[in-house]
């Protein structure tokens, strides 16, 4: 935890960086001169030494998607492998922030160097707005001694970066973690899925359980060709069990070889099958539980381990285990 010597700033876009144009707010180029600027009237002794990229082309992070995930992924190794980074500051925007650094906590396990993402719900320069308190409290937490892993750091909190969401649209204390009842279980990571390597793109889908859903429905959705599909369960982890089509269909998709990775609609729930019978039959037919993971940690890993070329039963078996500081009980 030791204070970095050569921090990078990867600039992504996002409302932190956006200026106004005929459409409006949009991602503009030019931030380092602004950074450097505002810096001149911070605390020079608590910041670290640091350098900057832009990862081209610059988005609204409304418009990110995995490829994107993989972009960073590749961008933060570089940094780190062959230019000599220490430390990696992620400028991104809130829309999707929380799923960036829940994917990438697990492209980069095993990755020696702490990843801080932020971002702000107003633009740099907006009086009293959070962007520059969010990007320098990040380069100050660095500075003091952040420990190596994915964090997301916003409105003064370092954050968890597998264990929070966005829970407000409005405010700047729009993320917060949920609960975590267990420590980590200190699962070795395996070369399989460590960031060295190397990994491909993957059609996943996410499904929220809910009175109205019909088998015609799931079936559009694995007919598409998904490779894993998260289900947001209720409460316990339980669903329309007593729809024989709908687990008919689960149940071959599953002997396909599709992974169904299961969570809980609620918050603060968790995926305990055993609980009710109903949860018990969706077992059966081949969910998988993930604990009381977030649906963006959910959603992160399983794109993690199947990008991976995992078999079903590889990807199974790791999705149920703790590989940073993901689960919940």
């Amino acid at each position: 935890m030791a204070t970095p010597e050569k921090l990078l700033v990867l600039y992504t876009g996002g409302t932190i960086g956006m200026q106004m144009s005929a459409d409006g707010l949009a991602p503009a180029s030019g931030f380092e001169a602004r950074m450097r600027a505002q810096q001149a009237g911070e605390n020079a002794s608590e910041l670290p030494h640091w350098q900057f990229r832009e990862l081209l082309p610059l988005i609204d992070s409304a418009n990110m998607n995995p490829g994107h995930w993989l972009a960073l992924r590749d961008e933060i190794v570089s940094a780190v492998e062959t230019h000599g980074h220490d430390a990696v500051l992620v400028l991104h925007g809130t829309d999707t922030l929380a799923y960036s650094a829940a994917a990438l906590s697990f492209l980069l396990l095993g990755l020696d160097v702490p990843v801080v993402l932020t971002g702000a719900m107003q633009p740099a320069g907006v009086a009293g707005g959070d962007a520059w308190p969010n990007l320098f409290g990040a380069m100050r937490a660095l500075h003091r001694g952040v420990a190596p892993g994915v964090h997301l750091y916003f409105d003064g909190q370092l954050l968890h970066g597998a264990r929070c969401s966005k829970l407000r649209s409005d405010a700047f204390d729009a993320f917060q973690v949920l609960p975590r009842q267990r420590q980590a279980e200190h699962v070795g990571i395996s070369a399989l899925i460590d960031y060295r390597q190397a990994r491909e793109q993957v059609n996943l889908a996410v499904l929220p359980l809910h009175p109205a859903l019909q088998a015609s429905h799931l079936s559009a959705l694995l007919d598409s060709g998904v490779k894993g599909v998260l289900l947001e369960c209720y409460g316990s982890g339980t669903g329309p069990a007593g729809d024989a089509e709908l687990m008919a269909v689960l149940r071959d998709a599953h002997a396909r070889g599709v992974v169904l990775a299961a969570i809980s609609q609620c918050p603060q729930g968790h995926v305990q099958f055993g609980v009710y019978a109903a949860g018990s039959r969706l077992a059966e037919v081949g969910l998988v539980s993930c604990g009381g993971m977030t649906r963006e940690a959910a959603l992160g890993k399983l794109f993690a381990l199947l990008g991976a070329g995992l078999t079903q039963a590889e990807v199974e078996h790791w999705l149920a285990r703790d590989l940073c500081g993901e689960m919940s009980d």
